[in-house]
C-alpha cells in the first residue's frame, strides 16, 4: 500500500486543505455536546444565569454578602461594582428596586470569574443564615434576641468573632461540591432579581438564542466542511484512479510478449478495473473517516477528562470490547480479502473464454460442463463476498449497536444517581452521553477502514505489481538512425532464440538476408519456429544470440517506434477494431481519402465485402470483427498493413483462410503493390511460396534450405516431403 503513496504527491494540497476542514469538523461536532450541556444547566436550570457573580443587587444584600467575606476579597469586589441610585439613568433598569443598587462594572472574563470564586462562597453563607439564623450561632457565646435581623447582629460584632464566624461558616460551605454552591448562588441571584425589577426571562433567552445561534452556525460550518471533504475527497480518488489507470494503461502498452506471458488479459482487466476501483473506494473512506476519527476520538476523550472523569471507566470498557470484537473480525476475515480478487479473475477469465469460444462451446455441445465452470467460479466468489459480508454486517454491526445502546443505558443508570447526590447535572449527563457516543462512532468508523484496508491493499500490491515490470524490451539511451541507402533490408546474423524459462533454444543459427523488391518466403512444419523468427524483426522478443539488423542496424539500437514505422504487419490471428470498414483500413494511415481506402481493399480482395452491403465503407465492424468470417477480416487486415504504404510487410500465415483462387488473386495484386518494399510471408501453403524470390525452409528451429522453389525441389529433402505432401509432382514443376 505504501508504495502507492508517491502517485498522492499532486494531490498534496488537497489532502492538506482535507486535512484541515476535518480538523475545523471534529472542533465544530465536538463543541456542540458541551453547548447543549449549557443550555441545559444554565439556560434551563439556572434561567441563563451563567456564574455566581450577579449584575446587579440591592445595596442591602450587597452589605450582608460582603460580610462573609475577608477584607481583601472585599476590597476587590467593591472595586468592580458602582453604587447607583434613583438619580443615575441606568436606574431605571431596576424599576422595583426600594433603595441604591449595586451593578457589575467590568466585562473583563478573568475578573469575572475571581469574582465567582468569592461569590459562590459567600452567597450560600447568606443563605445559610437566612434560612436558619439560629444555627448560624450555635455554639457560639452570642443569643440572637427574637425578631431581631441576624444581619444586624452580624455586622455590630466586633471583627474577631466576625472572624471565627466566617470561619465556621466556610468549613461547612467548602464541604459542599462547588456545582452545588454556584447553583445555591444562581438561585439566589435569581430571587433577588425578582426584588428589583430584573426581566429574568429576558436574561433567559438572550442566553439562550445567543449559545443557540453559536451552535448553529457550528453545525452549519460543520455541514459546509464535510460537503467540501466529499467533494475534495471524491476529487482527490477520481485523479488518483484516473492517474493509475492511464500509467497501468501505458505501461501494458510498453510490454513485450515476455511481459504478456506473465500477466493474463483477465487479470490486467481485473487490475486496470476492479483493484482500482477498490484504491478509490478506499481512499474516499480514508479522507472522509480516517483522518476524522482519531481526531474526534481522542478529542472526545480529552474533553470528558476536562469535564468529568467520574464516569470515564464506562468509555474505556465500550473500548476494550470494541478493540476485541475488531480483533477476532480481523482474524476471521482478513485471509478470505486475500483471495477476494484472485476469485475475481477467476470469474472473468472463464467469463471471457466461454464468451469468446461461444461458437466452440455450442458445436461440442458442452455448455452444461461451461455452465458448471461458470457456476464454481461464481459461487466461490459469491460465498467469500457473503462470509465477510455476514461477518462485518450481522455480527459486527449489531454488536456495536448493542455496545452503544448498553453504553447509553449505564451512563444514564450511573448520571442519574450522581444528579440525585448533587454532584453532576442533567445537561453534563447528556453531553457525556454524546461524548461516548463520538468515541464509540469513531472506533466504529476505524473498523470501517480496517475492513477495507486487506482488501485495498491486495488490489495495490497487484496494481504495482503491473508498474514495477520493466519491460525487457527498451529503447536504447543513445538510439541510432536508420541507413537511407538500405531502406527495406532485413538481415539475420546468427540468431537464435529461447523463450524466457526455456531449457531450449527455438531458433538456433538463423542467417539470411531479405532486401527490397523481393518477396522472402518462411516454410516449415506446425511449430518449426517460423511466427517466433517473424516476431524478432518488430522487436516483439529480443534475440538471446546473434543479431537482427533493418537497413543495416540492430534492431536493438533504434527507437521502437522508428523501427515499427518501417513496417505493415498482418497477424496470424487477424485483429479488427470495432468501428467501420473504413475505420479499420485508416488505422494505420488516418489521413487516408475514401478513394485509397476503396483502392487498398480492391488490391486486398475485400472489394466484395464492400459492394455485398448498402453502407460501404461505412459498414459496421463489431468488437474484434466477429461479424465477418475469417477470410475477410484477414482480407481487412492486410488492406490495413497496405494503407501504411511501409517499407517491408510482414504476412504472418495471414492467407492461411483464402480459397486458393483469392490466394492467387491477391498475391498477383500484392506483387505489384509492393514492388518496392521487402515482402516476407509466413505460410504453410507451397502454392503460396512457389513464386517468392526466397523461400526459407525451417525444420526444428534450424534452417534447413533456402532458396527458390526450383532449387529446394532439388537440394532440400524437408522442403521435397512439404511440397509434395500438398501439390502432385505436376503441380509443383
Amino acid at each position: 500500500m505504501g508504495k502507492l503513496i508517491k502517485h498522492l504527491r499532486p494531490f498534496v494540497w488537497s489532502i492538506v486543505l482535507i486535512f484541515l476542514l476535518l480538523f475545523g469538523q471534529a472542533m465544530a461536532d465536538l463543541a456542540l455536546p458541551g453547548y447543549m450541556a449549557d443550555i441545559v444547566n444554565v439556560g434551563v436550570g439556572q434561567n441563563g444565569i451563567e456564574n455566581a457573580v450577579p449584575e446587579a443587587v440591592s445595596a442591602t444584600e450587597f452589605s450582608k454578602i460582603t460580610l462573609f467575606m475577608t477584607d481583601a476579597q472585599k476590597a476587590q469586589v467593591t472595586a468592580d461594582y458602582v453604587l447607583i441610585d434613583s438619580q443615575s439613568p441606568d436606574y431605571a433598569k431596576y424599576p422595583k428596586a426600594a433603595g441604591s443598587v449595586y451593578k457589575l462594572n467590568t466585562s473583563n472574563k478573568t475578573e469575572i470569574s475571581l469574582l465567582d470564586g468569592i461569590f459562590s462562597k459567600s452567597i450560600p453563607a447568606v443563605l445559610a443564615i437566612e434560612t436558619n439564623p439560629a444555627a448560624a450561632f450555635a455554639g457560639t457565646p452570642i443569643q440572637l434576641p427574637p425578631g431581631v435581623d441576624p444581619f444586624t447582629v452580624l455586622a455590630q460584632l466586633p471583627p474577631a468573632q466576625l472572624y471565627l464566624l466566617r470561619a465556621g461558616e466556610a468549613t461547612q460551605i467548602n464541604a459542599i461540591p462547588s456545582m452545588m454552591l454556584t447553583q445555591y448562588s444562581v438561585a439566589y441571584i435569581s430571587a433577588q432579581y425578582k426584588v428589583i425589577g430584573v426581566n429574568i426571562s429576558s436574561i433567559q433567552n438572550r442566553y439562550l438564542i445567543r449559545i443557540g445561534s453559536l451552535m448553529l452556525l457550528l453545525t452549519l460550518a460543520s455541514a459546509a466542511a464535510s460537503i467540501t471533504v466529499g467533494y475534495l475527497s471524491a476529487r482527490v480518488a477520481a485523479g488518483l484512479g484516473r492517474n493509475l489507470r492511464k500509467q497501468l494503461f501505458v505501461r501494458v502498452e510498453s510490454f513485450s510478449n515476455t511481459e504478456f506471458d506473465k500477466f493474463s488479459t483477465a487479470s490486467l482487466i481485473t487490475r486496470s478495473t476492479n483493484d482500482i476501483t477498490q484504491i478509490q473506494m478506499l481512499m474516499v473512506m480514508l479522507f472522509r473517516i480516517a483522518f476524522y476519527a482519531p481526531i474526534l476520538g481522542i478529542g472526545g476523550v480529552l474533553k470528558v477528562i476536562n469535564a468529568d472523569t467520574s464516569m470515564l471507566w464506562i468509555i474505556a470498557a465500550a473500548l476494550v470490547a470494541i478493540l476485541v470484537m475488531m480483533g477476532v473480525m480481523f482474524i476471521i476475515a482478513i485471509p478470505k480479502f486475500r483471495s477476494m480478487q484472485k476469485l475475481i479473475d477467476k470469474l472473468n477469465l472463464v467469463t471471457r473464454e466461454i464468451l469468446t469460444g461461444l461458437m466452440v462451446i455450442r458445436a461440442f455441445n458442452t455448455q452444461k460442463h461451461e455452465e458448471e465452470r461458470f457456476d464454481k467460479a461464481n459461487q466461490d466468489l459469491t460465498k467469500t463476498n457473503l462470509f465477510i459480508n455476514r461477518t462485518v454486517l450481522v455480527f459486527m454491526m449489531p454488536a456495536v449497536m448493542f455496545l452503544m445502546n448498553a453504553v447509553m443505558i449505564l451512563i444514564i443508570w450511573v448520571g442519574a444517581h450522581q444528579v440525585d447526590a448533587g454532584t453532576m447535572q442533567v445537561g453534563s449527563m447528556m453531553a457525556f452521553m454524546m461524548y461516548a457516543v463520538q468515541i464509540i462512532m469513531a472506533f466504529l468508523f476505524l473498523s470501517i477502514i480496517f475492513v477495507m484496508l486487506p482488501r485495498a491493499s491486495v488490489s495495490a500490491q497487484r496494481i504495482s505489481e503491473v508498474l514495477e515490470t520493466e519491460p525487457v524490451i527498451v529503447d536504447p539511451e543513445k538510439p541510432q538512425k536508420f541507413s537511407v541507402n538500405q531502406k527495406g533490408t532485413v538481415e539475420f546474423r546468427d540468431v537464435a532464440f529461447r523463450y524466457p524459462g526455456a531449457e531450449d533454444d527455438v531458433l538456433k543459427h538463423i542467417s539470411f538476408v531479405a532486401k527490397p523488391g523481393q518477396t522472402t518466403a518462411f516454410i516449415g512444419s506446425t511449430g518449426s519456429g517460423k511466427t517466433t523468427l517473424i516476431n524478432l524483426i518488430p522487436r516483439f522478443y529480443d534475440v538471446t544470440g546473434g543479431k537482427v539488423l533493418v537497413d543495416g542496424v540492430d534492431v536493438r539500437d533504434v527507437m521502437q517506434h522508428d523501427l515499427r514505422a518501417k513496417i505493415g504487419y498482418v497477424s496470424q490471428k487477424a485483429v479488427l477494431f470495432s468501428g467501420t470498414i473504413e475505420s479499420n483500413i485508416k488505422y494505420a494511415n488516418e489521413n487516408a481519402t475514401p478513394a485509397e481506402v476503396a483502392h487498398f481493399a480492391e488490391i486486398a480482395q475485400a472489394s466484395d465485402i464492400i459492394a455485398e452491403s448498402d453502407q460501404g465503407l461505412a459498414t459496421a465492424v463489431s468488437q474484434g470483427g466477429t461479424n465477418l468470417s475469417g477470410g475477410q477480416k484477414q482480407r481487412l487486415a492486410i488492406a490495413r498493413a497496405l494503407a501504411k504504404k511501409p517499407e517491408m510487410y510482414i504476412f504472418d500465415d495471414s492467407l492461411s483462410a483464402l480459397d486458393f483462387k483469392t490466394d492467387r488473386a491477391l498475391r498477383q495484386a500484392l506483387k505489384k503493390e509492393t514492388s518496392d518494399a521487402t515482402v516476407l510471408i509466413v505460410t504453410q501453403r507451397v502454392s503460396t511460396v512457389m513464386g517468392a524470390d526466397q523461400i526459407v525452409v525451417l525444420d526444428d528451429g534450424e534452417i534447413a534450405g533456402i532458396g527458390t522453389h526450383k532449387d529446394l525441389m532439388a537440394t532440400c529433402k524437408v522442403y521435397q516431403e512439404i511440397a509434395l505432401s500438398q501439390l502432385s509432382k505436376e503441380e509443383l514443376v
